[in-house]
């Protein structure tokens, strides 16, 4: 009976897929945004429908569609796209990282929350979903400057987020009276091998794929590269979305038919991040944005004024970033879930009288960043004149 309604509920789940897609469409909102709130409607918080056989499947099916988000996102760094936008890239990304780090940190601290607190939740606050951001690029066939730099700001965020917060960690156990000295060498050893473990993977990978025989690569392939290089992180205790980044990069900078690798996995990825922002929404507690209070309200304000702030900064002084566009960066990078919640279980762990707190803080900030984020990033797409029509308008002009 277990894998009769386990089967059903997949069957619903896809056609749910489809038809949010349709909605998506039709009333410009992001399907992703649908998704979640199917999944919350269906989940524990509310019907409860889906069968436990199905909800247990979660953290396989996340690592699964992520990794494939994470390949993509590395297809977007060629060679051509870093000569034309790589600055850029770094500059906004650094800048948006940076500044939301610094408000969120100096607002909660003048508002009378303890320090190491502040800090912790400074370092959640620089966390972004690239899953979420790169359907919403998709989904309206955005193409343009902002998007291209867009997409490499998303590839970068981890990479800073994971360094922000070893400091922000190490700097909040001291002030707790706590040795956390071995934190920024575990992130640099997070960062370092993950990236390298995906140069590891990628080089033949890109080498040999189209080589081996003539024609576009196979399905088969494709997915083997992703789910290698993941499954070689978890076994490593690596980052499975930085490697699954470096992996893509290579293979775009080294493979023979660079781009089929990509359209292959393209192909698939839809009906796992159905499973996954379902299962995800399934996962969202309402109840505790009840239980906000001061803290998880200033927390949701100065991460938004953060974000704008450091996108608007990063725009300005980035070349080739577009000064009209620059206010509309930090907009398109509010969408906030798995990275965040995974650095406040360690932030937990770390500092267990604050669990509470950071525990709650960062699920209930997670319900309001993943429903209003992905609609933003639609907003500064479409005011960036990037999402569909205005794309080929602009591209023809």
């Amino acid at each position: 009976m277990d894998i009769a309604t386990t089967l059903i509920a997949i069957g619903v789940l896809l056609l749910a897929g489809m038809l949010a897609d349709e909605i998506g469409h039709r009333t410009r909102l992001p399907r992703v945004t649908l998704l979640i709130l199917c999944g919350l409607a269906a989940g524990p918080a509310f019907l409860d429908l889906l069968p436990e056989s199905l909800t247990e499947l979660y953290d396989t099916l996340a690592v699964l569609a992520l990794s494939m988000v994470a390949f993509l996102l590395g297809g977007k760094l060629s060679k051509a796209h870093l000569k034309n936008s790589g600055q850029a890239v770094t500059t906004v990304s650094a800048s948006a990282v940076v500044a939301t780090a610094v408000i969120v940190f100096a607002g909660l601290w003048l508002m009378g929350f303890a320090p190491e607190l502040s800090l912790v939740l400074a370092a959640l606050a620089t966390a972004t979903d690239p899953a979420a951001t790169n359907d919403v690029i998709r989904q309206y066939r955005a193409r343009g400057p902002f998007t291209t730099i867009l997409s490499g700001i998303v590839a970068l965020d981890d990479v800073w987020g994971i360094l922000i917060f070893a400091f922000c960690l190490m700097g909040a156990q001291a002030l707790a009276g706590v040795d956390g000295a071995g934190l920024l060498g575990h992130a640099v050893w997070e960062i370092a091998g993950s990236l390298a473990l995906g140069a590891v993977v990628g080089l033949p990978a890109g080498y040999l794929s189209g080589r081996l025989q003539p024609g576009d690569p196979t399905l088969a392939e494709a997915l083997g590269i992703v789910f290698l290089t993941a499954g070689l992180a978890l076994w490593l205790e690596l980052s499975f979305l930085l490697a699954g980044i470096a992996c893509g990069a290579m293979v775009v900078n080294t493979g023979r038919h660079h781009s089929r690798p990509f359209h292959e996995i393209e192909h698939i990825e839809w009906p796992f991040m159905i499973f996954f922002f379902v299962l995800a929404g399934a996962a969202l507690q309402p109840a505790l944005l009840l239980k906000l209070g001061l803290l998880g309200g200033g927390y949701i304000l100065l991460r938004l004024a953060g974000r704008l702030a450091g996108g608007w900064l990063g725009g300005r002084f980035a070349r080739n970033a577009g000064t009209k566009k620059s206010s509309l960066y930090g907009l398109s990078l509010l969408p906030q879930a798995g990275v965040a919640l995974g650095m406040a279980l360690v932030a937990a762990e770390a500092l267990p009288h604050y669990r509470n707190e950071i525990l709650t803080v960062a699920i209930g900030s997670t319900i309001v960043f993943e429903v209003l984020g992905p609609a933003a990033t639609r907003l500064a797409l479409d005011l960036a004149g990037e999402t569909g029509k205005a794309a080929e308008d602009g591209e023809e002009a």
